[in-house]
């Protein structure tokens, strides 16, 4: 199913408020190597430089603790020439010291955006290390931000937790990456604060019922990222259910729906589903999911090209996750089965972005076969 918005002006003629937090983890192993350091801190300068006049901003650094880096203050302030400049310059002032405490970096951005208007809440969050609070202290910190802000996740090198930032930015409707070389922060950085900027229309959710007797497998979003929305439902009664997308600006979404129904007669046909977009809670659309039953083994057995397609990305995605997991954990055999897998989806889809990533940790001899060896950290 894909979802498209155009003239998301239209629907708000006046932008939403919107407010934007970069939070960059300054604990003392972004100074292994410097280049990460200075990285990151010319990345959120130019992230800065993006944030549209009025927009309220902050930058926060995250170590042990969270700590606000412009304003001192710890309040949200609006974006205009004196306050990015005032911003870029207390980011190139920052020095590395401490741990890694994720949980209490967006404690800190959570209470900043409580401040600010409702409307579009956009965070970046940047770390290159394993979070060093437990799992439950995370959650804790992540079911109080859930549905205040939204976060996009990256990891630079290749020391840091995936499944973490997946965690993350899962539960604060986000998007988790890698960036392998710190040369390439800036232009995402750039990329994300910009595609904010561009979102017209908040509070965007779909609503999925399903008759008595079916039930949802799963519901997810698998273009322009793979997200998996399953989990976030909200539930309306015992056939409905709203799933939170985020905000939107002009684009598409590409969305994967699997539901179980009660076997039927050959030649039947059921509404397996219906599917409503709503924003801030009004239908503007809807879709209808019919299931057919038929002995046509040619149709019972045929894939939609595009789902062939998405199961593979999905697929190559926990491929990547999986195979980082078990690289940083010393497992060496997993991680090659696992990333030489990922070579042979990259290769086999095209996905030459993806490759290239690949290649930093893995050195290709046949992608083909998906045949690879481990690079040394």
């Amino acid at each position: 199913m894909t979802v498209t918005a155009s003239n998301s002006a239209a629907v708000q003629p006046t932008p939403p408020a919107a407010a934007e937090i970069v939070i960059i983890d300054v604990s003392g192993s972004m100074s292994n190597p410097r280049t990460k350091l200075l990285a990151a801190q010319q990345a959120t300068a130019a992230a800065v430089d993006c944030i549209r006049d009025d927009v309220a901003f902050s930058v926060i650094g995250g170590e042990a603790r969270a700590f606000p880096i412009y304003p001192a203050s710890g309040a949200l302030v609006p974006a205009n020439a004196t306050t990015r400049a005032e911003a870029k310059g207390a980011v190139a002032g920052l020095a590395v010291r401490g741990g890694t405490a994720i949980g209490t970096w967006l404690a800190l951005a959570n209470d900043m955006f409580a401040a600010a208007p409702a409307g579009i809440r956009h965070a970046i969050l940047l770390t290159d290390g394993q979070n060093e609070q437990n799992g439950k202290q995370l959650g804790r910190a992540l079911a109080a931000c859930e549905g205040n802000f939204q976060c996009d996740c990256r990891g630079v090198g290749t020391d840091w937790e995936v499944s973490e930032l997946r965690r993350i930015s899962s539960a604060l409707l986000g998007t988790v990456d890698i960036i392998a070389d710190p040369a390439d922060m800036e232009a995402d950085f750039r990329a994300m604060i910009e595609g904010a900027m561009g979102k017209g229309v908040a509070g965007v959710s779909l609503r999925l019922w399903t008759p008595l007797g079916a039930t949802v497998a799963f519901v997810k979003q698998v273009a322009p990222s793979i997200e998996d929305l399953t989990a976030r439902s909200t539930s309306l009664d015992a056939q409905t259910s709203d799933y939170a997308t985020g905000a939107w600006g002009d684009e598409s979404r590409d969305y994967h729906l699997c539901i179980k129904v009660q076997p039927r007669s050959v030649g039947d046909e059921m509404l397996a589903g219906r599917v409503s977009l709503l924003i801030d809670g009004e239908a503007q659309s809807q879709a209808l999911i019919k299931a057919i039953w038929t002995q046509d083994e040619q149709l019972s057995t045929r894939i939609n090209r595009e789902v062939a397609h998405y199961t593979g990305q999905a697929e190559l995605a926990e491929a990547i996750q999986d195979g980082l997991e078990a690289r940083k954990t010393g497992d060496e055999a997993t991680a090659t089965f696992k990333l030489g897998r990922a070579v042979k989806i990259a290769a086999e889809s095209g996905n030459d972005a993806t490759m290239r990533l690949l290649e930093r940790v893995v050195e290709v001899t046949d992608p083909v076969t998906g045949t690879v060896r481990l690079k040394r950290a």
